[in-house]
């Protein structure tokens, strides 16, 4: 036995030392930036910077406002939210900036 750890890799599938899977897994992370550059990280509040029309909902989202605790969902470019009334609010990250 050589007494190293392996771990399975769902996306190769293969089995792979333990020491490299942590190294691959880290790089594989998306960096979502706002409109005007700024990284996002789950958590972060954001602020509309143009009126949306929400599909769906009938209702439009104003200039201005404020969406808290958002979540990266893997994809460069779109952010999952919370906000009153609107169930599985996805947003595109140019309509968006950090507060």
């Amino acid at each position: 036995m050589s007494g190293e750890d392996y771990v399975y890799d769902e996306a190769t599938g293969e089995w792979v030392p333990a020491d490299q899977a942590g190294a691959a897994s880290a790089g594989d992370q998306v960096e979502v930036r706002d409109s005007v550059g700024n990284l996002l990280a789950d958590g972060d509040s954001v602020t509309l910077i143009k009126d949306l029309k929400v599909k769906g909902a009938n209702q439009t989202l104003k200039r201005g406002t404020v969406i808290k605790s958002i979540r990266l969902t893997g994809d460069d470019q779109e952010i999952d939210c919370r906000f009153e009334g609107i169930k599985g609010l996805v947003l595109r990250a140019e309509f968006v900036k950090k507060r």
